[in-house]
């Protein structure tokens, strides 16, 4: 079964109380990966499949171990620039989603602000790796960093692990195309609506998950009754696309074409929604969890004089989405 954990360790590290006093070590041992898991690109995927061999290892020798995800909300690029943050890659559930289909036992968040950013490595590895967590084997990017001034790196990990007794495993960069598969990277590819490298560097498509929410209707008056779900800010992504929709008939995805972004026809500095137009569908699911896969990029979004402007390039779009799908099946 999988487990979101919430580590509510900020009240415990405040200014004066970040000392090296251990507790008594107590839940069931855990092999444990940590990054940020931005976006789940293959250099990720290569960390994770570390973390089963080892998990495998482990257990062949009699110790059982959760396989768990360290992360952190927010990213802390969002706390050291508050006013330059990356753009999102996944909304969180759509990332919790995912790391719950590759058979992980556990994703621990961990909050990121200025009583861990002032963490030492000491204590981070003592206070979140050995006591909250009961690591007995560590998953690592070979440029991981950690602690205040990012002063602890992989070599003061292994030497905290030999004298702690947990395992420590750094894994090389992956290279695609000669060029290193990063999350910066992601970004890059989604800004440009590049889909197919997208999943050449993930080895999935892209998708977005959320419950449908209740809109204006506007779609409805137009003809072109929508799915929406509410999107977190500053996602890399906007567009029309031809989409897949899971999770509304047993059968098999719903297709239809959707609209990624803040609406400006008809609102300025809108909400960033997902809107989906189904193709052959009519029944009601308010409130019901959905993931959209994105297919093809149609267009970019754009701002038109009005509304019947607006409506004659829909149909344009519906029949690019209907004919992409029916050709990729």
């Amino acid at each position: 079964m999988f487990n979101l954990r919430s580590l509510s360790l900020a009240s415990d590290f405040t200014e004066g109380h970040l000392g090296h006093k251990r507790k008594q070590v107590s839940g069931p041992a855990r092999v444990v990966a940590i990054g940020n898991f931005d976006g789940l690109h293959l250099g990720h995927l290569a960390l994770l499949e570390e973390l089963r061999v080892l998990q495998q290892t482990l257990a062949a020798t009699g110790q059982g171990c959760l396989q768990t995800v360290l992360s952190f909300e927010p990213h802390p690029r969002v706390f050291f620039q508050p006013n330059q943050p990356p753009l999102k890659i996944l909304p969180f559930g759509t990332k919790v989603l995912c790391l719950k289909e590759l058979g992980l036992d556990e994703l621990a968040i961990l909050k990121f602000n200025r009583s861990l950013a002032s963490m030492t490595p000491e204590e981070f590895v003592h206070q979140v790796l050995v006591d909250e967590l009961n690591a007995k084997a560590i998953v690592v990017g070979e440029d991981f960093r950690f602690g205040s001034k990012r002063s602890g790196s992989v070599k003061t990990l292994q030497q905290m692990g030999e004298r702690l007794g947990f395992q420590v495993k750094a894994v090389a960069s992956v290279m695609h195309q000669q060029e290193r598969v990063s999350s910066s990277l992601l970004r890059d590819v989604l800004q440009m609506a590049n889909l197919p490298a997208y999943k050449d560097l993930t080895g999935r498509d892209y998708e977005l998950s959320g419950r449908v929410s209740y809109g204006r209707q506007l779609g409805r008056t137009l003809g072109f009754p929508t799915l929406n779900l509410v999107m977190p800010e500053r996602l890399a992504i906007a567009g029309i696309f031809a989409v897949e929709v899971f999770g509304l008939q047993p059968s098999g995805p719903v297709r239809g074409v959707a609209s990624l972004g803040r609406r400006p026809t008809v609102e300025q500095q809108g909400r960033n929604l997902l809107e989906v137009h189904l193709f052959d569908w009519s029944q009601t699911v308010y409130g019901k969890r959905v993931c959209v896969r994105l297919k093809s990029f149609i267009r970019a979004e754009q701002k038109f004089d009005d509304l019947e402007t607006m409506r004659l390039q829909m149909l344009q779009d519906m029949a690019e989405a209907r004919d992409f799908l029916q050709k990729a099946s």
